[in-house]
C-alpha cells in the first residue's frame, strides 16, 4: 500500500499532521467560551470521581479512632476542622503542577513547591467542606467538560492531560478532585450572590455608556494567576512560589493550565482569562503593567489587595474598533485507531481516508456535514462552532478557512490522530471593539462574585480549626 500522504493533495501537512482535533480547538470569536464536548478523561472521572456533592478527596478523610493508624500520624500534614491533609496528598498536588508546567520532578523542586500547595490544598479544603454543606452535587460531566475545555484552549488533543500525568506516575483522580472543588465553589457564590449584588439592567446601561465615552482609546486582553496572601509571615514563600511559575511561564509552560491548577481567584476555570478591560478596571499596579508591556508577554510578580497578581496581555486593541471576520464552520472527525505513520499506514486509515474522501465530494450542506459527523460516532454538536477568522493557528488553516466557499466542504485533512474535513456554513464581517449587553453583564457578574469569594475565603478561615504539622511530607 503506499503511503497516505501521497493520495491527496494536503495544506500544510506537516503542521497539521501534529495538531489533532485542531479545529476543536479554534478560539471562539467575541469572547464566547468553546462549546463543551465529551473528552477521553471522562471514563477515568467516572473512577475516581463518582457524582456526589464534591466528596472528600480520595486521600482524606475524617479523623476519629477507627481512621488514624498512629504509626502513620507523621504523614499528616495539616487538619482542617477534622479533614486530614495527608503527604500524599500533597506529593500529588506537587507533582501534578511540575508535570504540567515542565518542571523536573526533583526532590529539590517538589520541597520548593510545597509551602504554597499545602496552602492551597488548606483553601480548597475549606471550600470543599462549604460545597459539602450546601450539598451541592458536581457531576462526572461537568468535571469532564471543564477538563475538555482547558484542553482545547492549548490546542491539546482530548484526554491529553490524563495521558500525560499517568504516563509520568502522577495520581490522575488529584486533577478531577481539584476540578471538583472549583466548580462546586463557583456554584456556592452563584447561591450567595444576594439581590443586592446582582447586575441590573440600569449597572449594564451605565456600564456602556462608559465605554462608548472611551471610544478609540485602548484596552487590554489580560490573563491573570491570582496567589493570596493571607498572613505577612507566608508572604516569602508565596513570593518565591511566584517567580518559580514565572520561570515556568515563560520557559512556554500553558498560562491557562498554570491558572487553572494555582489561581485563587474565580478566573482560575477560564485559564485566569480576564476578558477585555480597559485601564480603570484593574487594580492601579496592574493597570499601569498592561499599558507597557508587549502582547504575549509574562509579568514578573503584582503587589495587589490579598496577594500577588501575575499576568499576562493577550491582546490589545482600541475600544470601538476591532473589525473581525467570524466563521460558523462544522468538521467530520474520522479517528485513527492508532497514531499515522505516514509511510505505513494502516487499512483502517486508508478506509477512513476513503470515507473522508467521499464526504468531501459530497456533502453540500452543514446539516448534511453535522449527520456525516455524528455517522462517524461523534458527540453530537448543536451548533456550528464559530471562530475568529483572523485567530486561528497555523497560518496554512488559516489561509485555508479564509478561501473556503460557503457549504463547500475543505479537502480531508490529515492529522497524527484522524482525518477532518470542515466546512464553513456562514461568514459574517463584525466590529468586536464594543462589548455587547450580555459580555458586559458577565463580565461585571464576575467582578462581583471575585470579591464575594475573597470575603468568604476570610471568614472561613477566621472561624476554622486548621492544625498545619511541620515535617509531614
Amino acid at each position: 500500500m503506499r503511503p497516505i500522504v501521497r493520495k491527496i493533495s494536503l495544506p500544510a501537512l506537516s503542521v497539521l499532521s501534529s495538531l489533532g482535533w485542531l479545529i476543536a480547538a479554534l478560539p471562539a470569536g467575541a469572547q464566547t467560551p468553546p462549546p463543551a464536548a465529551a473528552s477521553p478523561a471522562a471514563p477515568a472521572a467516572d473512577k475516581h470521581a463518582p457524582d456526589h456533592p464534591a466528596g472528600a478527596p480520595a486521600n482524606g478523610g475524617k479523623i476519629s479512632a477507627d481512621t488514624i493508624d498512629p504509626e502513620k500520624e507523621s504523614r499528616i500534614v495539616a487538619v482542617v476542622n477534622g479533614d486530614v491533609i495527608s503527604a500524599q496528598d500533597v506529593d500529588n498536588r506537587r507533582r501534578l503542577f511540575a508535570l504540567s508546567s515542565g518542571l523536573p520532578i526533583t526532590r529539590e523542586v517538589l520541597d520548593r513547591l510545597t509551602p504554597q500547595v499545602v496552602r492551597e490544598l488548606i483553601d480548597e479544603r475549606l471550600r470543599l467542606q462549604e460545597v459539602q454543606r450546601r450539598k451541592i452535587a458536581v457531576t462526572n460531566k461537568d468535571i469532564a467538560e471543564t477538563i475538555a475545555n482547558l484542553e482545547k484552549r492549548n490546542n491539546m488533543p482530548p484526554g491529553t492531560l490524563a495521558r500525560r500525568l499517568a504516563s509520568d506516575g502522577a495520581e490522575i483522580h488529584t486533577l478531577y478532585d481539584q476540578t471538583r472543588v472549583q466548580l462546586g465553589w463557583s456554584r456556592v457564590l452563584r447561591e450567595q450572590i444576594g439581590v443586592a449584588d446582582r447586575v441590573t439592567q440600569q449597572d449594564v446601561d451605565e456600564q456602556l455608556r462608559m465605554i462608548k465615552a472611551e471610544t478609540g482609546q485602548m484596552e487590554y486582553h489580560v490573563a491573570e494567576i491570582f496567589l493570596p496572601i493571607d498572613e505577612p509571615a507566608r508572604a516569602a514563600d508565596t513570593q518565591r512560589f511566584a517567580e518559580t511559575v514565572i520561570q515556568q511561564l515563560r520557559s512556554g509552560a500553558p498560562f491557562a493550565v498554570v491558572a487553572a491548577q494555582f489561581s485563587q481567584s474565580q478566573t482560575a476555570l477560564q485559564g485566569g482569562d480576564l476578558g477585555w478591560v480597559r485601564p480603570n478596571q484593574l487594580e492601579s499596579p496592574v493597570a499601569h503593567l498592561v499599558t507597557e508591556m508587549p502582547v504575549g508577554a509574562i509579568s514578573n510578580p503584582v503587589p495587589v489587595a490579598g496577594g500577588l497578581s501575575i499576568v499576562t496581555l493577550l491582546a490589545k486593541r482600541q475600544i470601538g474598533n476591532d473589525p473581525a471576520t467570524l466563521l460558523k464552520i462544522r468538521q467530520v472527525f474520522l479517528k485513527f485507531s492508532t497514531p499515522l505513520d505516514p509511510q505505513n499506514p494502516t487499512q483502517q486509515q486508508h478506509d477512513m481516508l476513503l470515507r473522508a474522501k467521499d464526504i468531501s465530494t459530497n456533502v453540500r450542506s452543514c446539516d448534511a456535514m453535522a449527520a456525516a459527523d455524528k455517522a462517524a460516532g461523534n458527540p453530537p454538536r448543536p451548533d456550528p462552532l464559530e471562530v475568529r477568522l483572523e485567530s486561528v493557528n497555523p497560518p496554512e488553516l488559516r489561509t485555508l478557512l479564509g478561501k473556503l466557499s460557503e457549504n463547500k466542504p475543505s479537502e480531508p485533512l490529515v492529522t497524527q490522530e484522524g482525518i477532518m474535513v470542515v466546512i464553513v456554513c456562514a461568514r459574517e464581517e463584525r466590529n468586536l471593539g464594543m462589548p455587547s449587553k450580555e459580555e458586559i453583564a458577565n463580565q461585571l457578574s464576575s467582578q462581583r462574585i471575585e470579591l464575594i469569594s475573597r470575603q468568604m475565603m476570610r471568614d472561613l478561615h477566621r472561624h476554622a480549626s486548621i492544625d498545619q504539622r511541620v515535617g509531614g511530607v
